[in-house]
């Protein structure tokens, strides 16, 4: 500081003090399901349905409830997180043939990527029966010139440049991956991947300056396998390269180069247990930054589970469920779906929101119809509004809860229904000739008389109270003193006049001063901001009154006025 100086100067002193409140997202959604391929217990960050597809593969008559519940969501809006879960029996394909399952990269890296022998040289990169029949091959200096697949590489392996430099020799080696059955592109024979001049010395480095072992390699950047050991004939493959001169391949016949792996086994009867290990990865709330969790065909005791132990713990997201008989459209006489619909809720929660039930819809990855939950598109309407409307805005009625691709509905509510189930906290789905389908109803699960039992009450709350608390967090460490306080004010009520312009909130005040920063909570290096909200209130009912007025009546008399 220029306090300090020892002689006359200028010394300059920049500081900021333009903080400012932003908002933050409120529509990324989060699932958890069964799916053909994909890392098991792993969430991936996906934006459309072909993104879905690519990752974790087009539905099975076991997977497409969970498929289907993603690309629902996703065809309102462009961010979700998905996690795969598998059954015990699940497992990944090897050269062995032998049950092996790799959930995921991290798995790999702890428990396989050192070497093991028990499976053979490769492994498929996800579990499931769809990689039986895959092929890898590999050529080094010794074996290019009868190798099978020679003709898709530019020139022979031999000795690297980084090899050479360090003394070492025969280090290169090709490796290709080969679409034998056509399981992945339609084609069998069809190259899926090739690696050029990688290096079997385990301290490798490309041009690039990035790891050119090609255990690394395959590790990163293969969307298909796995390393899993070094080939019989590689006695010192990944050594250090230094004064290394490394074994080369001498295979009995060509086809010792080729390996096929099998053993792959599809188990997507995922039990709720597993399920709900898939919901936890969400409870750390810094690394996964979720709003709306759409729990597909779920059954009541996992919808129970992500209201009660996911939502309600985060207190920064909203959980959509839809009512059901163990994860299955609810039918029969009038009687009984409402008995069955109030059976289902078994929480109380401004955090959850339940619809009332099922839509029909065509598979067009398998030419049939299949019942598909709703909360994924009660889910989606709310992403929906946050780009059409406000975070705040009732994702239901005529013009914004407009249901996409529902052929029928497994309960379509009569207004007498409608009567019963709205008291108990359940938005009936309707369809309407010429109208659609619609959300007809916005509020939480809650019974509670508050502005809470309201959807779009809670989701204002949720972005006031996510935005505001990470604009707090530059207060930690600061002094609690007059400016501090003023500072906070000023960043925060700026942004709630943005709210109320946008009819966010009716009005607000903010209180950070002396008077709830007494000289105990100092002393306790605490720091207090209160901020009073007064919500706006969507239109649940509308009342017209129409008066038949005489001749010799004045309107104002006859509206009481």
């Amino acid at each position: 500081m220029a306090i300090y100086q020892q002689s006359p100067g200028v010394q300059v002193v920049e500081k900021d003090a333009s903080a400012v409140t932003v908002g933050l997202s409120t529509t990324i959604g989060a699932y958890v399901g069964a799916f053909t391929n994909g890392p098991v217990m792993s969430p991936m960050l996906i934006s459309n349905e072909g993104e879905l597809v690519q990752v974790f593969g087009s539905p099975n008559d076991d997977t497409a409830s969970h498929f289907f519940a993603a690309t629902n969501f996703l065809s309102y809006t462009n961010a979700m997180w998905v996690v795969r879960t598998v059954g015990a029996n699940s497992s990944n394909a090897s050269v062995s043939g032998s049950a092996l399952l790799i959930a995921n990269y991290d798995d790999y890296v702890d428990n396989h990527s050192s070497g093991v022998t028990a499976w053979g040289q490769f492994a498929a990169r996800y579990p499931g029966s769809k990689y039986n029949g895959l092929k890898i091959s590999i050529a080094d200096s010794a074996t290019f010139a009868t190798w099978e697949y020679n003709q898709y590489f530019t020139a022979a392996p031999g000795t690297s440049d980084f090899a050479s430099g360090k003394g070492g020799s025969n280090d290169e080696l090709h490796v290709i991956v080969v679409d034998a059955l056509g399981k992945f592109t339609g084609t069998p024979g069809a190259v899926l991947e090739k690696y050029e001049f990688l290096s079997k010395a385990s301290d490798a480095i490309s041009y690039q300056g990035m790891s050119n072992y090609y255990v690394t390699v395959l590790g990163n950047r293969s969307q298909y396998v796995y390393w899993l050991s070094h080939d019989l004939d590689g006695t010192n493959w990944g050594s250090p390269v230094a004064n290394t001169i490394f074994a080369v391949l001498s295979p009995v016949t060509p086809a010792d180069l080729v390996f096929t792996i099998s053993g792959g086994v599809d188990d997507d009867a995922v039990t709720e247990g597993a399920m709900q290990l898939g919901w936890d990865l969400f409870l750390d709330s810094q690394t996964y930054d979720i709003s709306l969790l759409v729990t597909g065909n779920a059954s009541e005791t996992l919808s129970a589970y992500v209201v009660n132990n996911i939502a309600a713990v985060r207190k920064d997201c909203v959980a959509f469920t839809s009512i059901s008989k163990t994860g299955s459209p609810i039918f029969g006489t009038s009687s009984t779906r409402i008995a069955d619909a109030k059976a289902f809720k078994t929480f109380d929660s401004s955090y959850a929101v339940i619809d009332s039930g099922y839509k029909y819809m065509y598979d067009k990855y398998n030419d049939k119809y299949r019942w598909i939950a709703l909360n994924a598109d009660t889910a989606g309407l709310c992403a929906k509004v946050d780009a059409t409307n406000d975070t705040w805005a009732s994702p239901a009625g005529m013009t914004k809860g407009q249901i996409k691709g529902a052929v029928k509905l497994s309960w379509n509510p009569t207004q007498s229904e409608r009567d019963q189930l709205y008291p108990a906290a359940i938005n009936p789905i309707i369809n309407q000739v010429g109208k659609g389908t619609i959300l007809f109803g916005d509020k939480t699960a809650t019974t509670k008389p508050s502005a809470f039992d309201r959807i779009n009450v809670r989701r204002l709350f949720l972005i006031l109270e996510k935005s505001i608390a990470n604009s707090a967090k530059y207060q930690l460490f600061e002094l609690n003193d007059a400016i501090t306080r003023l500072q906070f004010v000023a960043s925060v009520e700026p942004f709630l006049r943005d709210v109320k312009g946008r009819r966010g909130i009716q009005d607000f005040k903010v209180i950070c001063d002396e008077t709830n920063n007494t000289p105990q909570v100092i002393a306790t290096n605490n720091f207090v901001g209160t901020i009073l909200i007064r919500p706006n209130y969507s239109i649940n009912f509308v009342t017209l009154n129409f008066t038949a007025v005489g001749p010799n009546v004045t309107f104002d008399i006859a509206a009481g006025t």
